[in-house]
């Protein structure tokens, strides 16, 4: 809980960190994470979520943040020496959302879902918060965040006023193992009027209870589009298609989608969003299979593939594993797809860097012995901002290739 505002705070312990000698460089660049390695001493007995202060090895105060046991130490919410407290997260989220209404975000009749708070990119580390046409559904990945839905509930309340009618905490998976806290997910306020959602004018059925993320990928909005401008009477393939964001936008165009999935509920999901914006039509098939085994015998059937698979790579750990993944699947794409083909291929995941991804791609046309260009770079839309101190921030990567 908060001090401040007709908030009951509660007292806590005043907890010091002081950094190793050298080590606080980054922090003086604004690099909004502490790993435990820079810590010379902690005075205090901090509990996981605690807000802490940290200082120099001279005792000259650098930040204020969130403490977790971990690699990550401490999530800065402050370079400031300021109090922490109701008012300074009511203070972020006025901003985040002004920045969203001057991305003309906010009040769109064509477009009524997007990410409101996006952690680091908002100052607001470990806290995802994404709206979808009058239900704002939060997701907490730290325990400092998580004690202070209710907090955040009535922040939102009060900043979107009568835009909003329920708060959905799903939390559950993305909290910390190590804070011995299971979360569940559930309605914090309210209950949802609609589970549709408009972007760029069509329409999707959103399932934020058991769906991936918060439900929807938002942050493909703007590389959707794009791939609509290629589809014009093409074949398109759409591999780990989970509910067809893809497929929806190729269907404007295109002479045939199919959309490719492991998962029934997702495949399902795409079928009822090919629905309701194209009704019954039979230029769009779906299919529950293993997007690698699909791809073994689909020579010249397609002119445009869109690959955008799972986060191949959550842990540095498993990085060499993960870009042999990336590797092998756009092999096989750039293979398959027909002469003057287009392939969208994606990575989500965030230790993989936007030059180790190109080299992994890289990689794989070389191995096809195709000619390859590159049209497009892509990345996350700007509802999804990256810190500028921050570049880890920068998730989402894409390419879009011509293929001769």
């Amino acid at each position: 809980m908060l001090a401040g505002s007709n908030h009951k705070g509660i007292h806590v312990e005043q907890i010091k960190i002081i950094l190793k000698s050298g080590k606080d460089q980054s922090v003086r660049r604004y690099h909004p994470w502490i790993f435990s390695g820079a810590i010379k001493k902690i005075y205090g007995s901090p509990s996981e979520g605690d807000i802490v202060d940290v200082y120099d090895n001279k005792d000259s105060f650098l930040a204020t943040g969130h403490y977790q046991p971990g690699s990550i130490a401490v999530r800065i919410l402050s370079f400031k020496n300021e109090k922490i407290d109701y008012d300074f997260f009511m203070g972020r989220f006025k901003k985040a959302f002004e920045y969203r209404q001057s991305l003309g975000l906010t009040d769109n009749n064509d477009t009524n879902v997007y990410r409101l708070v996006h952690a680091e990119g908002d100052g607001l580390p470990g806290l995802i918060i994404d709206f979808y046409n009058g239900t704002a559904v939060m997701q907490m990945h730290s325990i400092g965040m998580y004690r202070l839905r209710n907090e955040f509930t009535d922040i939102l309340k009060n900043i979107l006023g009568e835009k909003l009618q329920a708060v959905y905490d799903k939390s559950e998976d993305t909290l910390p193992y190590m804070a011995g806290i299971k979360g569940t997910n559930e309605y914090l306020s309210g209950s949802p009027e609609a589970s549709t959602v408009t972007e760029n004018g069509f329409t999707f059925r959103i399932d934020w209870i058991s769906g991936q993320k918060t439900g929807f990928f938002i942050d493909q909005r703007e590389n959707r589009l794009l791939l609509q401008s290629y589809t014009e009477k093409r074949r398109v393939l759409n591999l780990f298609g989970y509910t067809g964001g893809f497929s929806v936008y190729a269907m404007k165009n295109a002479s045939l989608v199919h959309t490719v999935d492991s998962s029934g509920p997702a495949i399902d999901l795409a079928d009822e969003n090919v629905r309701l914006n194209f009704g019954e039509d039979d230029r769009h098939k779906s299919f529950r299979k293993d997007a690698f085994g699909f791809m073994d015998d689909i020579k010249d059937k397609y002119d445009v593939i869109i690959l955008d698979p799972p986060a191949f790579a959550k842990h540095n750990n498993v990085l060499a594993n993960a870009l042999q993944g990336y590797k092998r699947l756009n092999i096989k794409a750039i293979e398959q797809v027909s002469p003057g083909g287009i392939i969208f291929t994606f990575s989500c995941s965030q230790v993989v860097t936007k030059e180790n991804f190109r080299k992994s791609v890289f990689a794989a046309a070389a191995n096809t012995g195709r000619q390859v260009r590159i049209l497009h770079q892509l990345s996350q839309p700007p509802d999804h901002p990256v810190n500028i101190y921050h570049p880890e921030g920068e998730y989402l990567k894409g390419l879009v290739l011509y293929v001769e």
